[in-house]
């Protein structure tokens, strides 16, 4: 039998869990049964270098929502190279229900990753009008997933919730053993937030919970890795750490490549956020076998095996969450043990082996009709 064509949407290929998502999937797709494309409509990012050389690419750089050039160029793409599924993530889906409407007319699949969503009472016209008949929603989280259902009005049976995978893609620089040379803090003291600075990642909580952190354990440092994406956010976590300060304990990373060997070299992982759908910077956490502190939003409870794999405390409250960074930074015999569980659950339920069985089920049932 023919393999399947299969193009992976996505806007960009900035530093986001989205767009990792989709990298692994065009990855991670089995070549027995489907050829791999992956398509970034508006720009390329970091995360190009991690896209595997069997995989085809197709960058768009369309300049506005309906760019009719690059439609046209999408369109002959999928024609050229008989993709039969558009695989599309986030706000992707809308170019992907335009491109669906022209021959081979593929079937489309949207991959839903943003937690907000579920806790709006108004979906908003756009989303209700690109899901109609659509082939399948993957929800990244069971709240989504019933988001989907309820306030869309997609089928039950074409909804899925499937988690986010990790796997170590071909480009992945190797594993590390020594810090990088501009990380700042000491062995044994060094939290790690990995997260662009937007409003849902909630970086002034964490911020004001390393305030007491820092009281009781002096040495300790937080390191934030991410983009500045979100102005007013990255301005109000820098006036944060001035207030308070804790210039000299809390560094801002911005964007880097190499957060593999950082969270390797780290000790806590941490995030703060409000909102979520299943992070990745969670996943890669447990991948790196790192103790963990993650607030209790979207699917990050169930991740975390309702605490027996790490520590989880509530939104938006500095407390309870400077207590576990406390807890874990006292204790490194509680982080090993939390750390090997962690990668042991990853490793199990969110690996490619796992992850990819079910996608490749929907594939078959969207196709099947």
């Amino acid at each position: 039998m023919a393999s399947i064509g299969v193009l992976q949407m996505v806007d960009t290929l900035e530093a986001g869990g989205a767009e990792r998502v989709a990298v692994n999937l065009a990855n991670s797709l089995p070549s027995d049964q489907y050829r791999s494309f992956l398509c970034t409509t508006r720009r390329e990012g970091p995360l190009a270098g991690l896209v595997a050389p069997q995989v085809g690419r197709l960058e768009l750089s369309r300049r506005r929502s309906v760019d009719l050039p690059a439609l046209s160029r999408l369109a002959r793409f999928v024609r050229e190279h008989g993709i039969r599924i558009l695989h599309a993530h986030g706000s992707a889906l809308y170019f992907a229900r335009l491109a669906a409407m022209f021959p081979p007319y593929p079937k489309v699949i949207w991959h839903a990753h943003y937690g907000k969503l579920a806790s709006e009472d108004q979906p908003g016209r756009l989303f209700r009008m690109a899901s109609f008949g659509i082939g399948a929603v993957i929800a990244v989280n069971q709240p989504l997933a019933l988001w989907a259902h309820r306030r869309l009005g997609v089928p039950a049976a074409r909804i899925r919730y499937v988690p986010n995978l990790v796997c170590e893609t071909p480009a992945e620089p190797p594993r590390a053993i020594e810090a990088p040379e501009d990380l700042p803090g000491l062995a044994g003291y060094r939290i790690v937030c990995v997260g662009n600075l937007r409003p849902e990642k909630d970086h002034p909580t964490l911020i004001r919970a390393m305030h007491a952190v820092v009281r009781e354990i002096p040495r300790a440092h937080l390191l934030l890795v991410g983009a500045e994406t979100d102005l007013s956010t990255a301005a109000q976590t820098r006036e944060e750490i001035e207030n308070l300060s804790l210039g000299s304990r809390v560094t801002l990373l911005g964007a880097r490549n190499d957060i593999p060997s950082i969270l390797r070299v780290c000790d806590v992982g941490v995030l703060s956020s409000v909102s979520e759908g299943l992070p990745m910077a969670l996943l890669e956490y447990g991948q790196a076998g790192l103790a963990t502190v993650a607030t209790d939003v979207g699917q990050c409870l169930e991740t975390l095996d309702s605490g027996r794999a790490g520590l989880v405390v509530p939104p938006g409250a500095p407390a309870p969450l400077a207590e576990a960074l406390i807890r874990l930074l006292r204790s490194p015999q509680l982080r090993t043990r939390l750390g090997n569980r962690f990668r042991q659950r990853v490793e199990t339920f969110y690996g490619p082996g796992p992850v990819m069985q079910e996608i490749c089920r929907i594939y078959r049932f969207v196709l099947a009709g």
